[in-house]
């Protein structure tokens, strides 16, 4: 997977004021950390854009500060974006250090098929879509996978305890989570009801003495 780099230079335009620059295609951003004084920077809108669209909340990009000789390790911690519209407004960035874990969440992505759905009247629940971890920042999943296939037959699930996992990584949440599970639909299920309802019915008539 090819790195990402981003470009940014000290920010001296703060608060309301801030709305000057979102006028000139400029994002107001701020880089925080463990230990670390926030520092509050600036970065192309466009080219900001691009970025949270690969990275997400789960890639580390490498940030170039103006006047500093070496990049950080950082990841997109929060972004604010206007309603309606959806302008970005603001970005936070949280610097990691490669010797230290840390906590993140990372979307759960369904793969495969599951040979149950191919039966007429059956349905895939969702439940968790997204897994909390804890690990190095040099070991952390852009996303974590379900398969499907082994989903056969209705009532079947898949719960956080089944997903596999790249090694030297701790799940936080809890592993009886679902993920997925097959159903039957509601439909076929009121149908069923019907129909035993009809057939205790007719063998209560026959029952009953002429």
């Amino acid at each position: 997977m090819d790195s990402l780099t981003l470009i940014a230079s000290k920010r001296d335009i703060l608060g309301k004021k801030a709305r000057f620059l979102r006028r000139k295609g400029i994002t107001p951003t701020h880089l925080f950390g463990h230990n670390l004084k926030s520092l509050p920077l600036q970065c192309d809108t466009a080219e900001l854009q691009r970025i949270i669209a690969r990275a997400q909340a789960t890639r580390l990009i490498n940030l170039e500060i103006e006047g500093e000789k070496q990049p950080r390790s950082i990841l997109i911690r929060e972004i604010q974006r206007a309603e309606p519209g959806g302008q970005l407004l603001h970005v936070d960035f949280y610097q990691v250090r490669k010797t230290e874990k840390i906590t993140v969440d990372v979307p759960i992505v369904l793969v495969g098929e599951a040979p149950a759905l191919k039966e007429k009247g059956r349905l895939l629940t969702l439940g968790v879509t997204s897994l909390s971890i804890e690990c190095l920042p040099a070991k952390l999943p852009s996303r974590i996978e379900a398969n499907l296939s082994s989903l056969e037959e209705p009532e079947q699930t898949i719960r956080v305890s089944n997903l596999t996992l790249p090694p030297n990584i701790t799940v936080i949440t809890g592993p009886d989570q679902l993920v997925v599970k097959i159903g039957e639909a509601a439909v076929e299920r009121v149908e069923e009801r019907v129909a035993k309802a009809e057939e205790q019915a007719e063998e209560t008539v026959a029952e009953e003495p002429e």
